[in-house]
């Protein structure tokens, strides 16, 4: 069986601007406009761990008062 290499984040971008175009252009039948829908949504949560992945990997280097630089743990802040 062959195994699937792990695609980056700019790759799955570009796979969802493909079916994204494809589905907005029409002219595919019912049953392969769902399955492009449901790869779409598959690839969508793939990128959306991708993403979650690197916002924990992140770290702000914040200079204190005496110029020492310390490193912190970055946090989203909410909207």
């Amino acid at each position: 069986m062959k195994e699937e290499k792990t695609k980056t984040f700019e790759e799955n971008m570009k796979k969802l601007e493909e079916i994204a175009t494809e589905l907005e252009k029409g002219n595919l039948d019912l049953d392969t406009s769902v399955a492009k829908f449901e790869e779409g949504m598959k690839i969508s949560k793939e990128c959306s761990k991708m993403l979650e992945k690197a916002e924990k990997k992140i770290t702000m280097l914040i200079q204190d008062d005496n110029g020492k630089l310390t490193e912190e743990n970055f946090v989203q802040e909410e909207e």
